[in-house]
């Protein structure tokens, strides 16, 4: 019995499991327009480029001149209509102005009404990244009352170890609901 150690570095990959899934909440947020330019909306846009589908950020620098105003300058002037073509296909609802040189994305201020729509979408990414972490918490759990049955661990450290275990999602969950509530915050932001 007690074949297995358990010390404050027992959780750790539990732990980094659920800051990564807080990590990939706020990258997703990042690709959400919030009336201000974010060159991150441009992430998941692709554009030929020689017969390869290639990200606009390795043919083209992306600058923030305005708080409200990307300007995408190719590097290899031949690619501007095609990236002129791959934002109108995008799902950004921005229509990019090209001067010949490069392109300009201005950005509308969001309505009221697509202020809350975008509110209820990164509340319910905050939900889905819940249950990620609740996921993680119930493999932790999973693999201790595996310990527990096998006799490698007591009763009274696998109580304590599922205590520990609460409390470390409990903990990450009050992050996800602070960066939630922090990007709810900027979008209704006017």
């Amino acid at each position: 019995m007690a074949n297995i150690e358990y010390n404050s570095k027992s959780l750790a990959p539990f732990e980094e499991k659920m800051k990564k899934t807080i990590s990939v909440l706020k990258d997703d947020f990042q690709t959400i327009r919030a009336g201000r330019a974010n060159p991150r909306i441009l992430d998941g846009i692709t554009v030929p480029y020689y017969g390869v589908e290639t990200p606009i950020n390795q043919v083209a620098s992306v600058q923030v001149p305005e708080a409200r105003m990307l300007v995408i300058t190719p590097w290899d002037k031949t690619v501007l209509k095609e990236l002129e073509r791959a934002i109108q296909a995008s799902n950004l609802g921005i229509n990019p102005m090209n001067d010949g040189q490069s392109l300009r994305l201005v950005f509308p201020p969001l309505t009221e009404e697509r202020r809350q729509e975008l509110t209820r979408e990164v509340s319910q990414m905050g939900e889905d990244a819940k249950v990620s972490v609740r996921n993680i918490r119930r493999e932790a759990i999973d693999l201790y009352k595996k310990y527990l049955k096998d006799s490698d661990i007591s009763e009274n450290l696998y109580y304590t170890v599922e205590d520990d275990i609460q409390k470390l999602t409990d903990r990450h969950v009050e992050l996800l609901d602070v960066a939630v509530s922090e990007k709810n915050e900027e979008l209704m932001e006017i």
